[in-house]
This record gives structure tokens, C-alpha cells and sequence, in this order.
């Protein structure tokens, strides 16, 4: 069964013809593992142009469990292998 835990995060918001990002940030005491999962809470955020809020909010962490940690890991392996394919060639290959 998967550990789950509720805290807090703070949320980062800026919509401008710079930046368009949402960044989510635990606090520092909680480190994430490859697998595990975080549920934010609360209405959807919407900003006008032009600005960058930052909002408190709750968000339930979940960790993955041995297993679903090492598939992650296998599966991120293989997904950074297909970089190797690319080719940085200034013309056709002929």
C-alpha cells in the first residue's frame, strides 16, 4: 500500500510575454523520489496577463512503493535513451 501524506506547497504563477509557468514547490524537508506523486488542491488558478502571483495551497504526496520506484527508473532510462538518436548534422545525411 502506498504512503500518502498531506502538506503544505506554494505555488508560483506568472503569465507575461516573457514567462508562461506554474512552479510547484514542498518544503525543503521533503525530498521526492522518482514515482512519487503530488496531488495539488484547491480551485483552479487563473491570473490576468502581465502578472505573477504566488498562492499557499495543500498537496497530498504520495510515495511509490519499491516497485513502482524501480519501473520509473527503468522506464526513464529507456525515455533518455532515445536522445542518443538524435543528429545535430548541419545538412542531409546522404
Amino acid at each position: 500500500m502506498a504512503h500518502s501524506f498531506d502538506t503544505t506547497c506554494t505555488i508560483t504563477v506568472e503569465q507575461s510575454s516573457e514567462h508562461f509557468h506554474a512552479h510547484v514547490e514542498l518544503p525543503a524537508d521533503i525530498a521526492m523520489e522518482p514515482g512519487d506523486k503530488v496531488q495539488v488542491h484547491g480551485a483552479p488558478i487563473s491570473i490576468p496577463f502581465g502578472s505573477k502571483q504566488v498562492f499557499e495551497r495543500t498537496a497530498t504526496v504520495t510515495r511509490a512503493g519499491p516497485i513502482a520506484r524501480a519501473l520509473t527508473r527503468l522506464a526513464a532510462y529507456f525515455d533518455l535513451s532515445e536522445l542518443y538518436e538524435v543528429s545535430f548534422n548541419a545538412g542531409r545525411i546522404k
